[in-house]
């Protein structure tokens, strides 16, 4: 009984102390207790559920991984001993390699070190390929006693009204002069066992003194002439090498080009643009309109040179090469002048006479190419065509003009310029009946003056007649350049620009804005044709 007492009183004691507590403290306490016999094993109880319900996914996802290793292992020992997805569709085709080179003689293509015979040679020995001294790709270069030539390409001439016939010609640029250095032929035939020497000629310079540049040091146009000695008159060579020395070790080594007329017969016209350099702009569309607008005229083939394009103008350029309707060359300046994309650009919008001689390259090799295809070469550029007035084409053109000189041939026929410039139409605004996007056919107001006589024309030349050309003219024929001048009333160049050429801007210009006249011819011989034409062409090339 006493124990129970002194443990009632201990109890009454202890909440004697628990009631003068302060109330904060009081509720603290309350609520400790309410943890430790509450709380806690709920806590307890919720952390035994969470940690059995990890382990069950933990097992599950452990199940997961040991099937994905398996797949994995499996998959990699099919990648180990499988062939990695390169291509192998491209392979080395030595034939498509050299045709790349279209200046190389076709021997190469059998054997890089060709002999044209075996045994022992007396003079010199048919140059390997690796010998050959490359410039810029598409040149291939002597180098004398006395300046340096680059040589572009070689042709075989034979001509009735050549004096020295058959002779062989090479186009190329030299750093002299009027050259003093003698250099020769070494003339190439099949079964030969050396070469056939011929002392060069002539080096026929394709330039006007006046017209500037005319200094050593600077890239010359030439056409270098080699007689064919009697004993092989009847015979074409096949390569042609430029030494200074008859027997020296040749370097260069140019196919002969002799290119004869399909079917055995001339066609009439062939149409020479020099080298394109729009590698920043597409004029696809404008390209598209000029070709289709030329083979209305009767232009049987157009030959382009392409030193940079847009590859919109490729892709138009390559359509219509595989229609059979234009061909496309690869150039390069050569020597040092540059070549990179964009600075070849700079290069020649900067150095504009150097520019106007590197053209005369091209527009003489698509003549000596073409001198047994073609009955006239017509050299434009691509904003630009020679209009008949009265007659419906080239061909009835040609023999309107032949009936007036009665039947005398004529080196070349020539047609004035007149301007259609974009000021002249923009007062009149667009031409109904006729897609905006056709530049030419859009543009039929032009200026009432032509330029100049002599300035600007644009020839259809004789390929029986004439020697060198110039963008505008002949420089040479075979017995003098007797052209005729193509009467306005009977045709002309017609001549599509934004403005004026720089010589021309404020002299002559300002009036030709001023005074234009209505001339829609091409809509009335060719629009319904030109507007189907294109729109083929355009829908065959995804442009529409």
């Amino acid at each position: 009984g006493a124990d129970s007492d002194s443990e009632a009183t201990d109890m009454e004691r202890k909440c004697r102390v628990l009631r003068h507590l302060p109330n904060k403290l009081r509720r603290f306490l309350l609520l400790l207790l309410c943890a430790t016999f509450v709380c806690i094993p709920i806590s307890i109880y919720v952390w035994d559920q969470a940690t059995e319900a990890a382990n069950e996914k933990f097992l599950y996802l452990t199940s997961l991984k040991t099937e994905y290793d398996h797949y994995t292992d499996q998959e990699s020992i099919r990648e180990v001993y499988a062939n990695p997805a390169i291509d192998s569709s491209v392979t080395e085709d030595k034939d498509k390699i050299l045709a790349a080179l279209p200046n190389l003689p076709l021997s190469y293509r059998k054997k890089l070190n060709p002999h044209v015979s075996p045994g022992h040679v007396k003079c010199a020995r048919y140059p390997s390929l690796f010998d050959i001294q490359f410039s810029n790709i598409y040149w291939q270069a002597l180098h004398t006693s006395n300046g340096t030539f680059y040589l572009y390409n070689s042709f075989y001439d034979n001509r009735t009204l050549s004096k020295d016939a058959p002779s062989i010609r090479i186009l190329g640029m030299a750093n002299r002069i009027r050259p003093t250095v003698e250099t020769n032929c070494q003339l190439w035939f099949d079964g030969e066992k050396g070469p056939i020497i011929s002392k060069v000629k002539e080096y026929k310079y394709i330039w006007i003194r006046g017209w500037g540049n005319y200094r050593q040091g600077v890239l010359q146009p030439y056409l270098i002439q080699c007689v064919v000695p009697p004993t092989h008159v009847k015979r074409v060579p096949e390569s042609v090498s430029l030494v200074e020395l008859p027997c020296d070790k040749p370097f260069n080594n140019l196919r002969v080009i002799k290119n004869e007329p399909t079917g055995g017969q001339k066609e009439d016209f062939a149409v020479c643009v020099k080298g394109l350099d729009f590698s920043y702009v597409d004029n696809s569309i404008m390209m598209v309109e000029w070709l289709e607008l030329l083979h209305l005229l009767g232009a049987n083939k157009v030959f382009l040179y392409e030193m940079g394009i847009h590859p919109n103008v490729s892709k138009v350029l390559k359509y219509y090469e595989s229609l059979g309707r234009v061909d496309i060359t690869k150039l390069t300046l050569p020597g040092e002048q540059p070549n990179a994309r964009g600075l070849l650009h700079m290069y020649l919008k900067a150095k504009m006479v150097h520019k106007r001689q590197n053209e005369v390259i091209p527009y003489n090799d698509c003549l000596y190419r073409n001198i047994y295809r073609y009955k006239y070469v017509v050299l434009l550029d691509t904003d630009e065509f020679i209009m008949p007035r009265k007659t419906p084409n080239w061909k009835s053109l040609i023999e309107q003009l032949l009936a007036v000189t009665e039947g005398q041939p004529r080196s070349s026929y020539c047609a004035r310029n007149v301007y259609f410039l974009d000021s002249m139409q923009d007062a009149h605004g667009k031409v109904p009946g006729v897609p905006p996007y056709l530049h030419m056919m859009q543009h039929v107001y032009r200026a009432a003056n032509y330029t100049r006589p002599g300035s600007y024309i644009k020839c259809f030349h004789n390929t029986e007649r004439v020697l060198t050309l110039h963008n505008h003219f002949p420089f040479s024929c075979l017995n003098n350049c007797y052209h005729l001048s193509i009467p306005e009333a009977d045709a002309h160049l017609q001549h599509y620009r934004k403005d004026c050429v720089g010589e021309l801007m404020k002299s002559s210009c300002p009036y030709f804005k001023a005074h234009t006249v209505l001339d829609d011819r091409i809509l009335k011989l060719y629009k319904e044709l030109m507007v189907n034409n294109t729109l083929h062409t355009f829908r065959r090339l995804g442009f529409l």
